[in-house]
């Protein structure tokens, strides 16, 4: 029996299907992370309440420091899930970039835009 060299067209689209879906809810999680950096998401008084608060403003920048480091990984995320519809169609997904074999089903639920096996992916910190 030969190894397999690449996922079935169904498990294709299984996977597809699962992309979408965390490609969707990705793209709500950036939206909603630019809408606290632009201030969209609340009615506050910013604009007309004195601004002696320091303890107050301190804490709204680290707030939006921290929705605008894990607004890029959103960026991030959504950029790795794209490239991997875009290997669904070319039906090169799943398939390591190191060893050329087919990487788990269990990885890619997990971490769909995967392009290293496990095994590889440990090998590259030894």
């Amino acid at each position: 029996m030969s190894e397999k060299t690449r996922y079935s067209d169904n498990d294709l689209n299984g996977f597809r299907t699962q992309i979408n879906n965390k490609l969707e809810k990705a793209r709500e999680n950036l939206l909603m992370y630019q809408n606290i950096l632009n201030h969209n998401d609340t009615n506050t008084v910013d604009d007309t309440s004195p601004t002696f608060k320091v303890m107050e403003e301190g804490a709204n920048v680290l707030s939006r420091e921290e929705a605008a480091r894990l607004g890029q990984r959103q960026v991030k995320f959504i950029d790795g899930l794209e490239k991997a519809l875009i290997r669904i169609e070319n039906k090169t997904y799943g398939i390591c970039r190191q060893t050329s074999k087919l990487i788990s089903k269990e990885r890619l639920m997990s971490v769909p835009h995967a392009t290293l096996s496990i095994h590889a992916k440990l090998n590259r910190f030894n």
